[in-house]
């Protein structure tokens, strides 16, 4: 079983009805994917973070499908230009020794195959988890450590 979660903190100039349009789909994506078993979307507690979502996804053929299914994509798609800070990491009780290599891989296939994608994640004032893409940045520009991603300072 894996539990693919999201924590995220809106930008200031995200207004009410697009915060609501961004939980709506992301809740749509519970509903819509198959391979979510439950889900959960809601406020985040105890963090620096507004919200989270928490999906349950079998096994890795499930977790291609969600990170693959529309719903999924018009998430990115509407939300990720309204978020300030997010990461997403994953929780499993799976024993095979290189799922956290197998997860990073199917992430990485799908910014290899959605140009668009990843320059929006690229782009996100700060963004720490599952295979972020490596910012589009000037040569020289501070690299974040494999797996997160943190503007330079612009100062």
């Amino acid at each position: 079983m894996i539990y693919h979660h999201n924590r995220f903190t809106f930008k200031t100039t995200a207004t009410a009805q697009q915060r609501e349009e961004a939980l709506a789909s992301l809740r749509n994506q519970g509903e819509s994917i198959d391979a979510v078993t439950r889900y959960v979307v809601g406020r985040d507690i105890g963090g620096e973070f507004e919200y989270g979502a928490v999906f349950v996804i079998e096994d890795l053929d499930g977790y291609w499908q969600y990170l693959m299914a529309p719903s999924h994509a018009h998430t990115d798609r509407i939300g990720l230009p309204l978020v300030e800070s997010f990461v997403s990491y994953d929780t499993t009780d799976s024993d095979d020794p290189d799922i956290a290599q197998k997860i990073a891989d199917l992430h990485a296939r799908r910014y290899a195959g959605d140009p668009a994608l990843t320059k929006l994640v690229a782009d996100l004032p700060s963004y720490t988890g599952s295979s972020a893409p490596t910012p589009t940045s000037p040569a020289g520009a501070h690299q974040p450590a494999a797996g997160s991603k943190t503007l330079p300072d612009s100062g």
